[in-house]
């Protein structure tokens, strides 16, 4: 009785696997027909958007964890490579993971000072160290202060692939975010990713059946940080700027709302909200600052009418896993 009781289970998870496989076949057709079809650096910006907010949700989504602070490591990442880049001569490649390790160093030092926290402390401890991060980058030389720091040229990829082109540097982001979404599916449905999805629904349990709960959560949170920063980097990269922008708290508010209009805990979700404010912010800017009241009444409707987003609306309302 018991292994007929687990049939539907086990049919359940094949059709998760297989609506999930179709879902990324969909996502990579897609980025392969899209620098012919839209302005290619309006792909690349989404794209860098859609993994900092892949690596958001990562945090929220399935450890339960929101943070307000993630612009440290995505701006911060972003300076570095900038830095890394014109003052140190380094090439593209070397330079992101300058800013992607620096990301990585920020989240243990953020991580071991936010984690023994939870809920709304977490929260404001991560806007704190973010909005002092941000007066750093305001007024250190490093970061060229309002100015920020320009790149004179986008550089060679391993001194042959020529990233000023746009195909280039668009199949070079492509690639990269791709592994990235890849590594973060792998994180999620490991034993490890399961783990992290039992803390985010009962800690304490977890904690009485002896797992070190505060340990997988500075994990995770490194592992979010690392790859908010990656976003970070590439940003640098393809627009030759690292500016205060990207150490905005406006910036970590941006992220929250691509990861909820999309789906919070999805795999897809984040990836499709970015795309949708990143486009929304790109066809409304003839509206000015009526973009960020466009963004607000967006934000209420998607808590108000369908708080699971648009892809998790989608995923229940198909019955399918996304």
């Amino acid at each position: 009785m018991a292994s007929l009781a687990s049939v539907p289970e086990v049919d359940r998870q094949h059709e998760g696997v297989r609506s999930e496989a179709l879902a990324a076949v969909i996502l990579v057709a897609f980025l392969a027909a899209a620098p012919f079809m839209l302005y290619p650096v309006f792909v690349m910006k989404a794209l860098c958007f859609a993994l900092f907010a892949c690596a958001f949700n990562l945090l929220i989504g399935y450890v339960g964890l929101l943070s307000f602070g993630h612009a440290l490591f995505f701006g911060w990442a972003s300076y570095l490579t900038a830095y890394a880049a014109q003052s140190w001569a380094m090439p593209p490649g070397i330079a992101i993971i300058i800013g992607t390790a620096t990301a990585a160093a920020l989240g243990i030092v953020a991580g071991l000072v936010a984690i023994r926290r939870q809920g709304i402390y977490f929260a404001m401890i991560t806007l704190a160290l973010a909005q002092m991060m941000y007066l750093v980058a305001l007024r250190a030389k490093l970061t060229g202060g309002e100015d920020g720091i320009q790149l004179p040229s986008r550089g060679r990829l391993f001194g042959v692939f020529d990233l000023n082109n746009e195909l280039t540097m668009y199949a070079f982001v492509a690639i990269v975010v791709l592994a990235a979404l890849l590594l973060i599916y792998r994180i999620i449905n490991s034993p490890f990713g399961e783990v992290l999805k039992a803390i985010r629904e009962n800690e304490l349990r977890c904690v009485s059946l002896g797992y070190r709960t505060e340990r997988y959560k500075l994990v995770a949170f490194v592992l979010s940080a690392t790859l908010a920063g990656l976003a970070g980097s590439l940003k640098a990269i393809l627009f030759q700027l690292a500016s205060l922008t990207d150490v905005h708290w406006t910036m970590s508010g941006e992220v929250v709302l691509m990861t909820l209009v999309g789906g919070l805990g999805t795999i897809f979700g984040p990836v499709v909200g970015a795309f949708f404010i990143v486009a929304m912010e790109n066809y409304l800017a003839p509206f000015g600052q009526w973009v960020l009241v466009i963004q607000g009444i967006i934000f209420v409707a998607c808590v108000l009418t369908f708080r699971r987003g648009i892809v998790g609306e989608l995923a229940h309302w198909l019955r399918v896993k996304l």
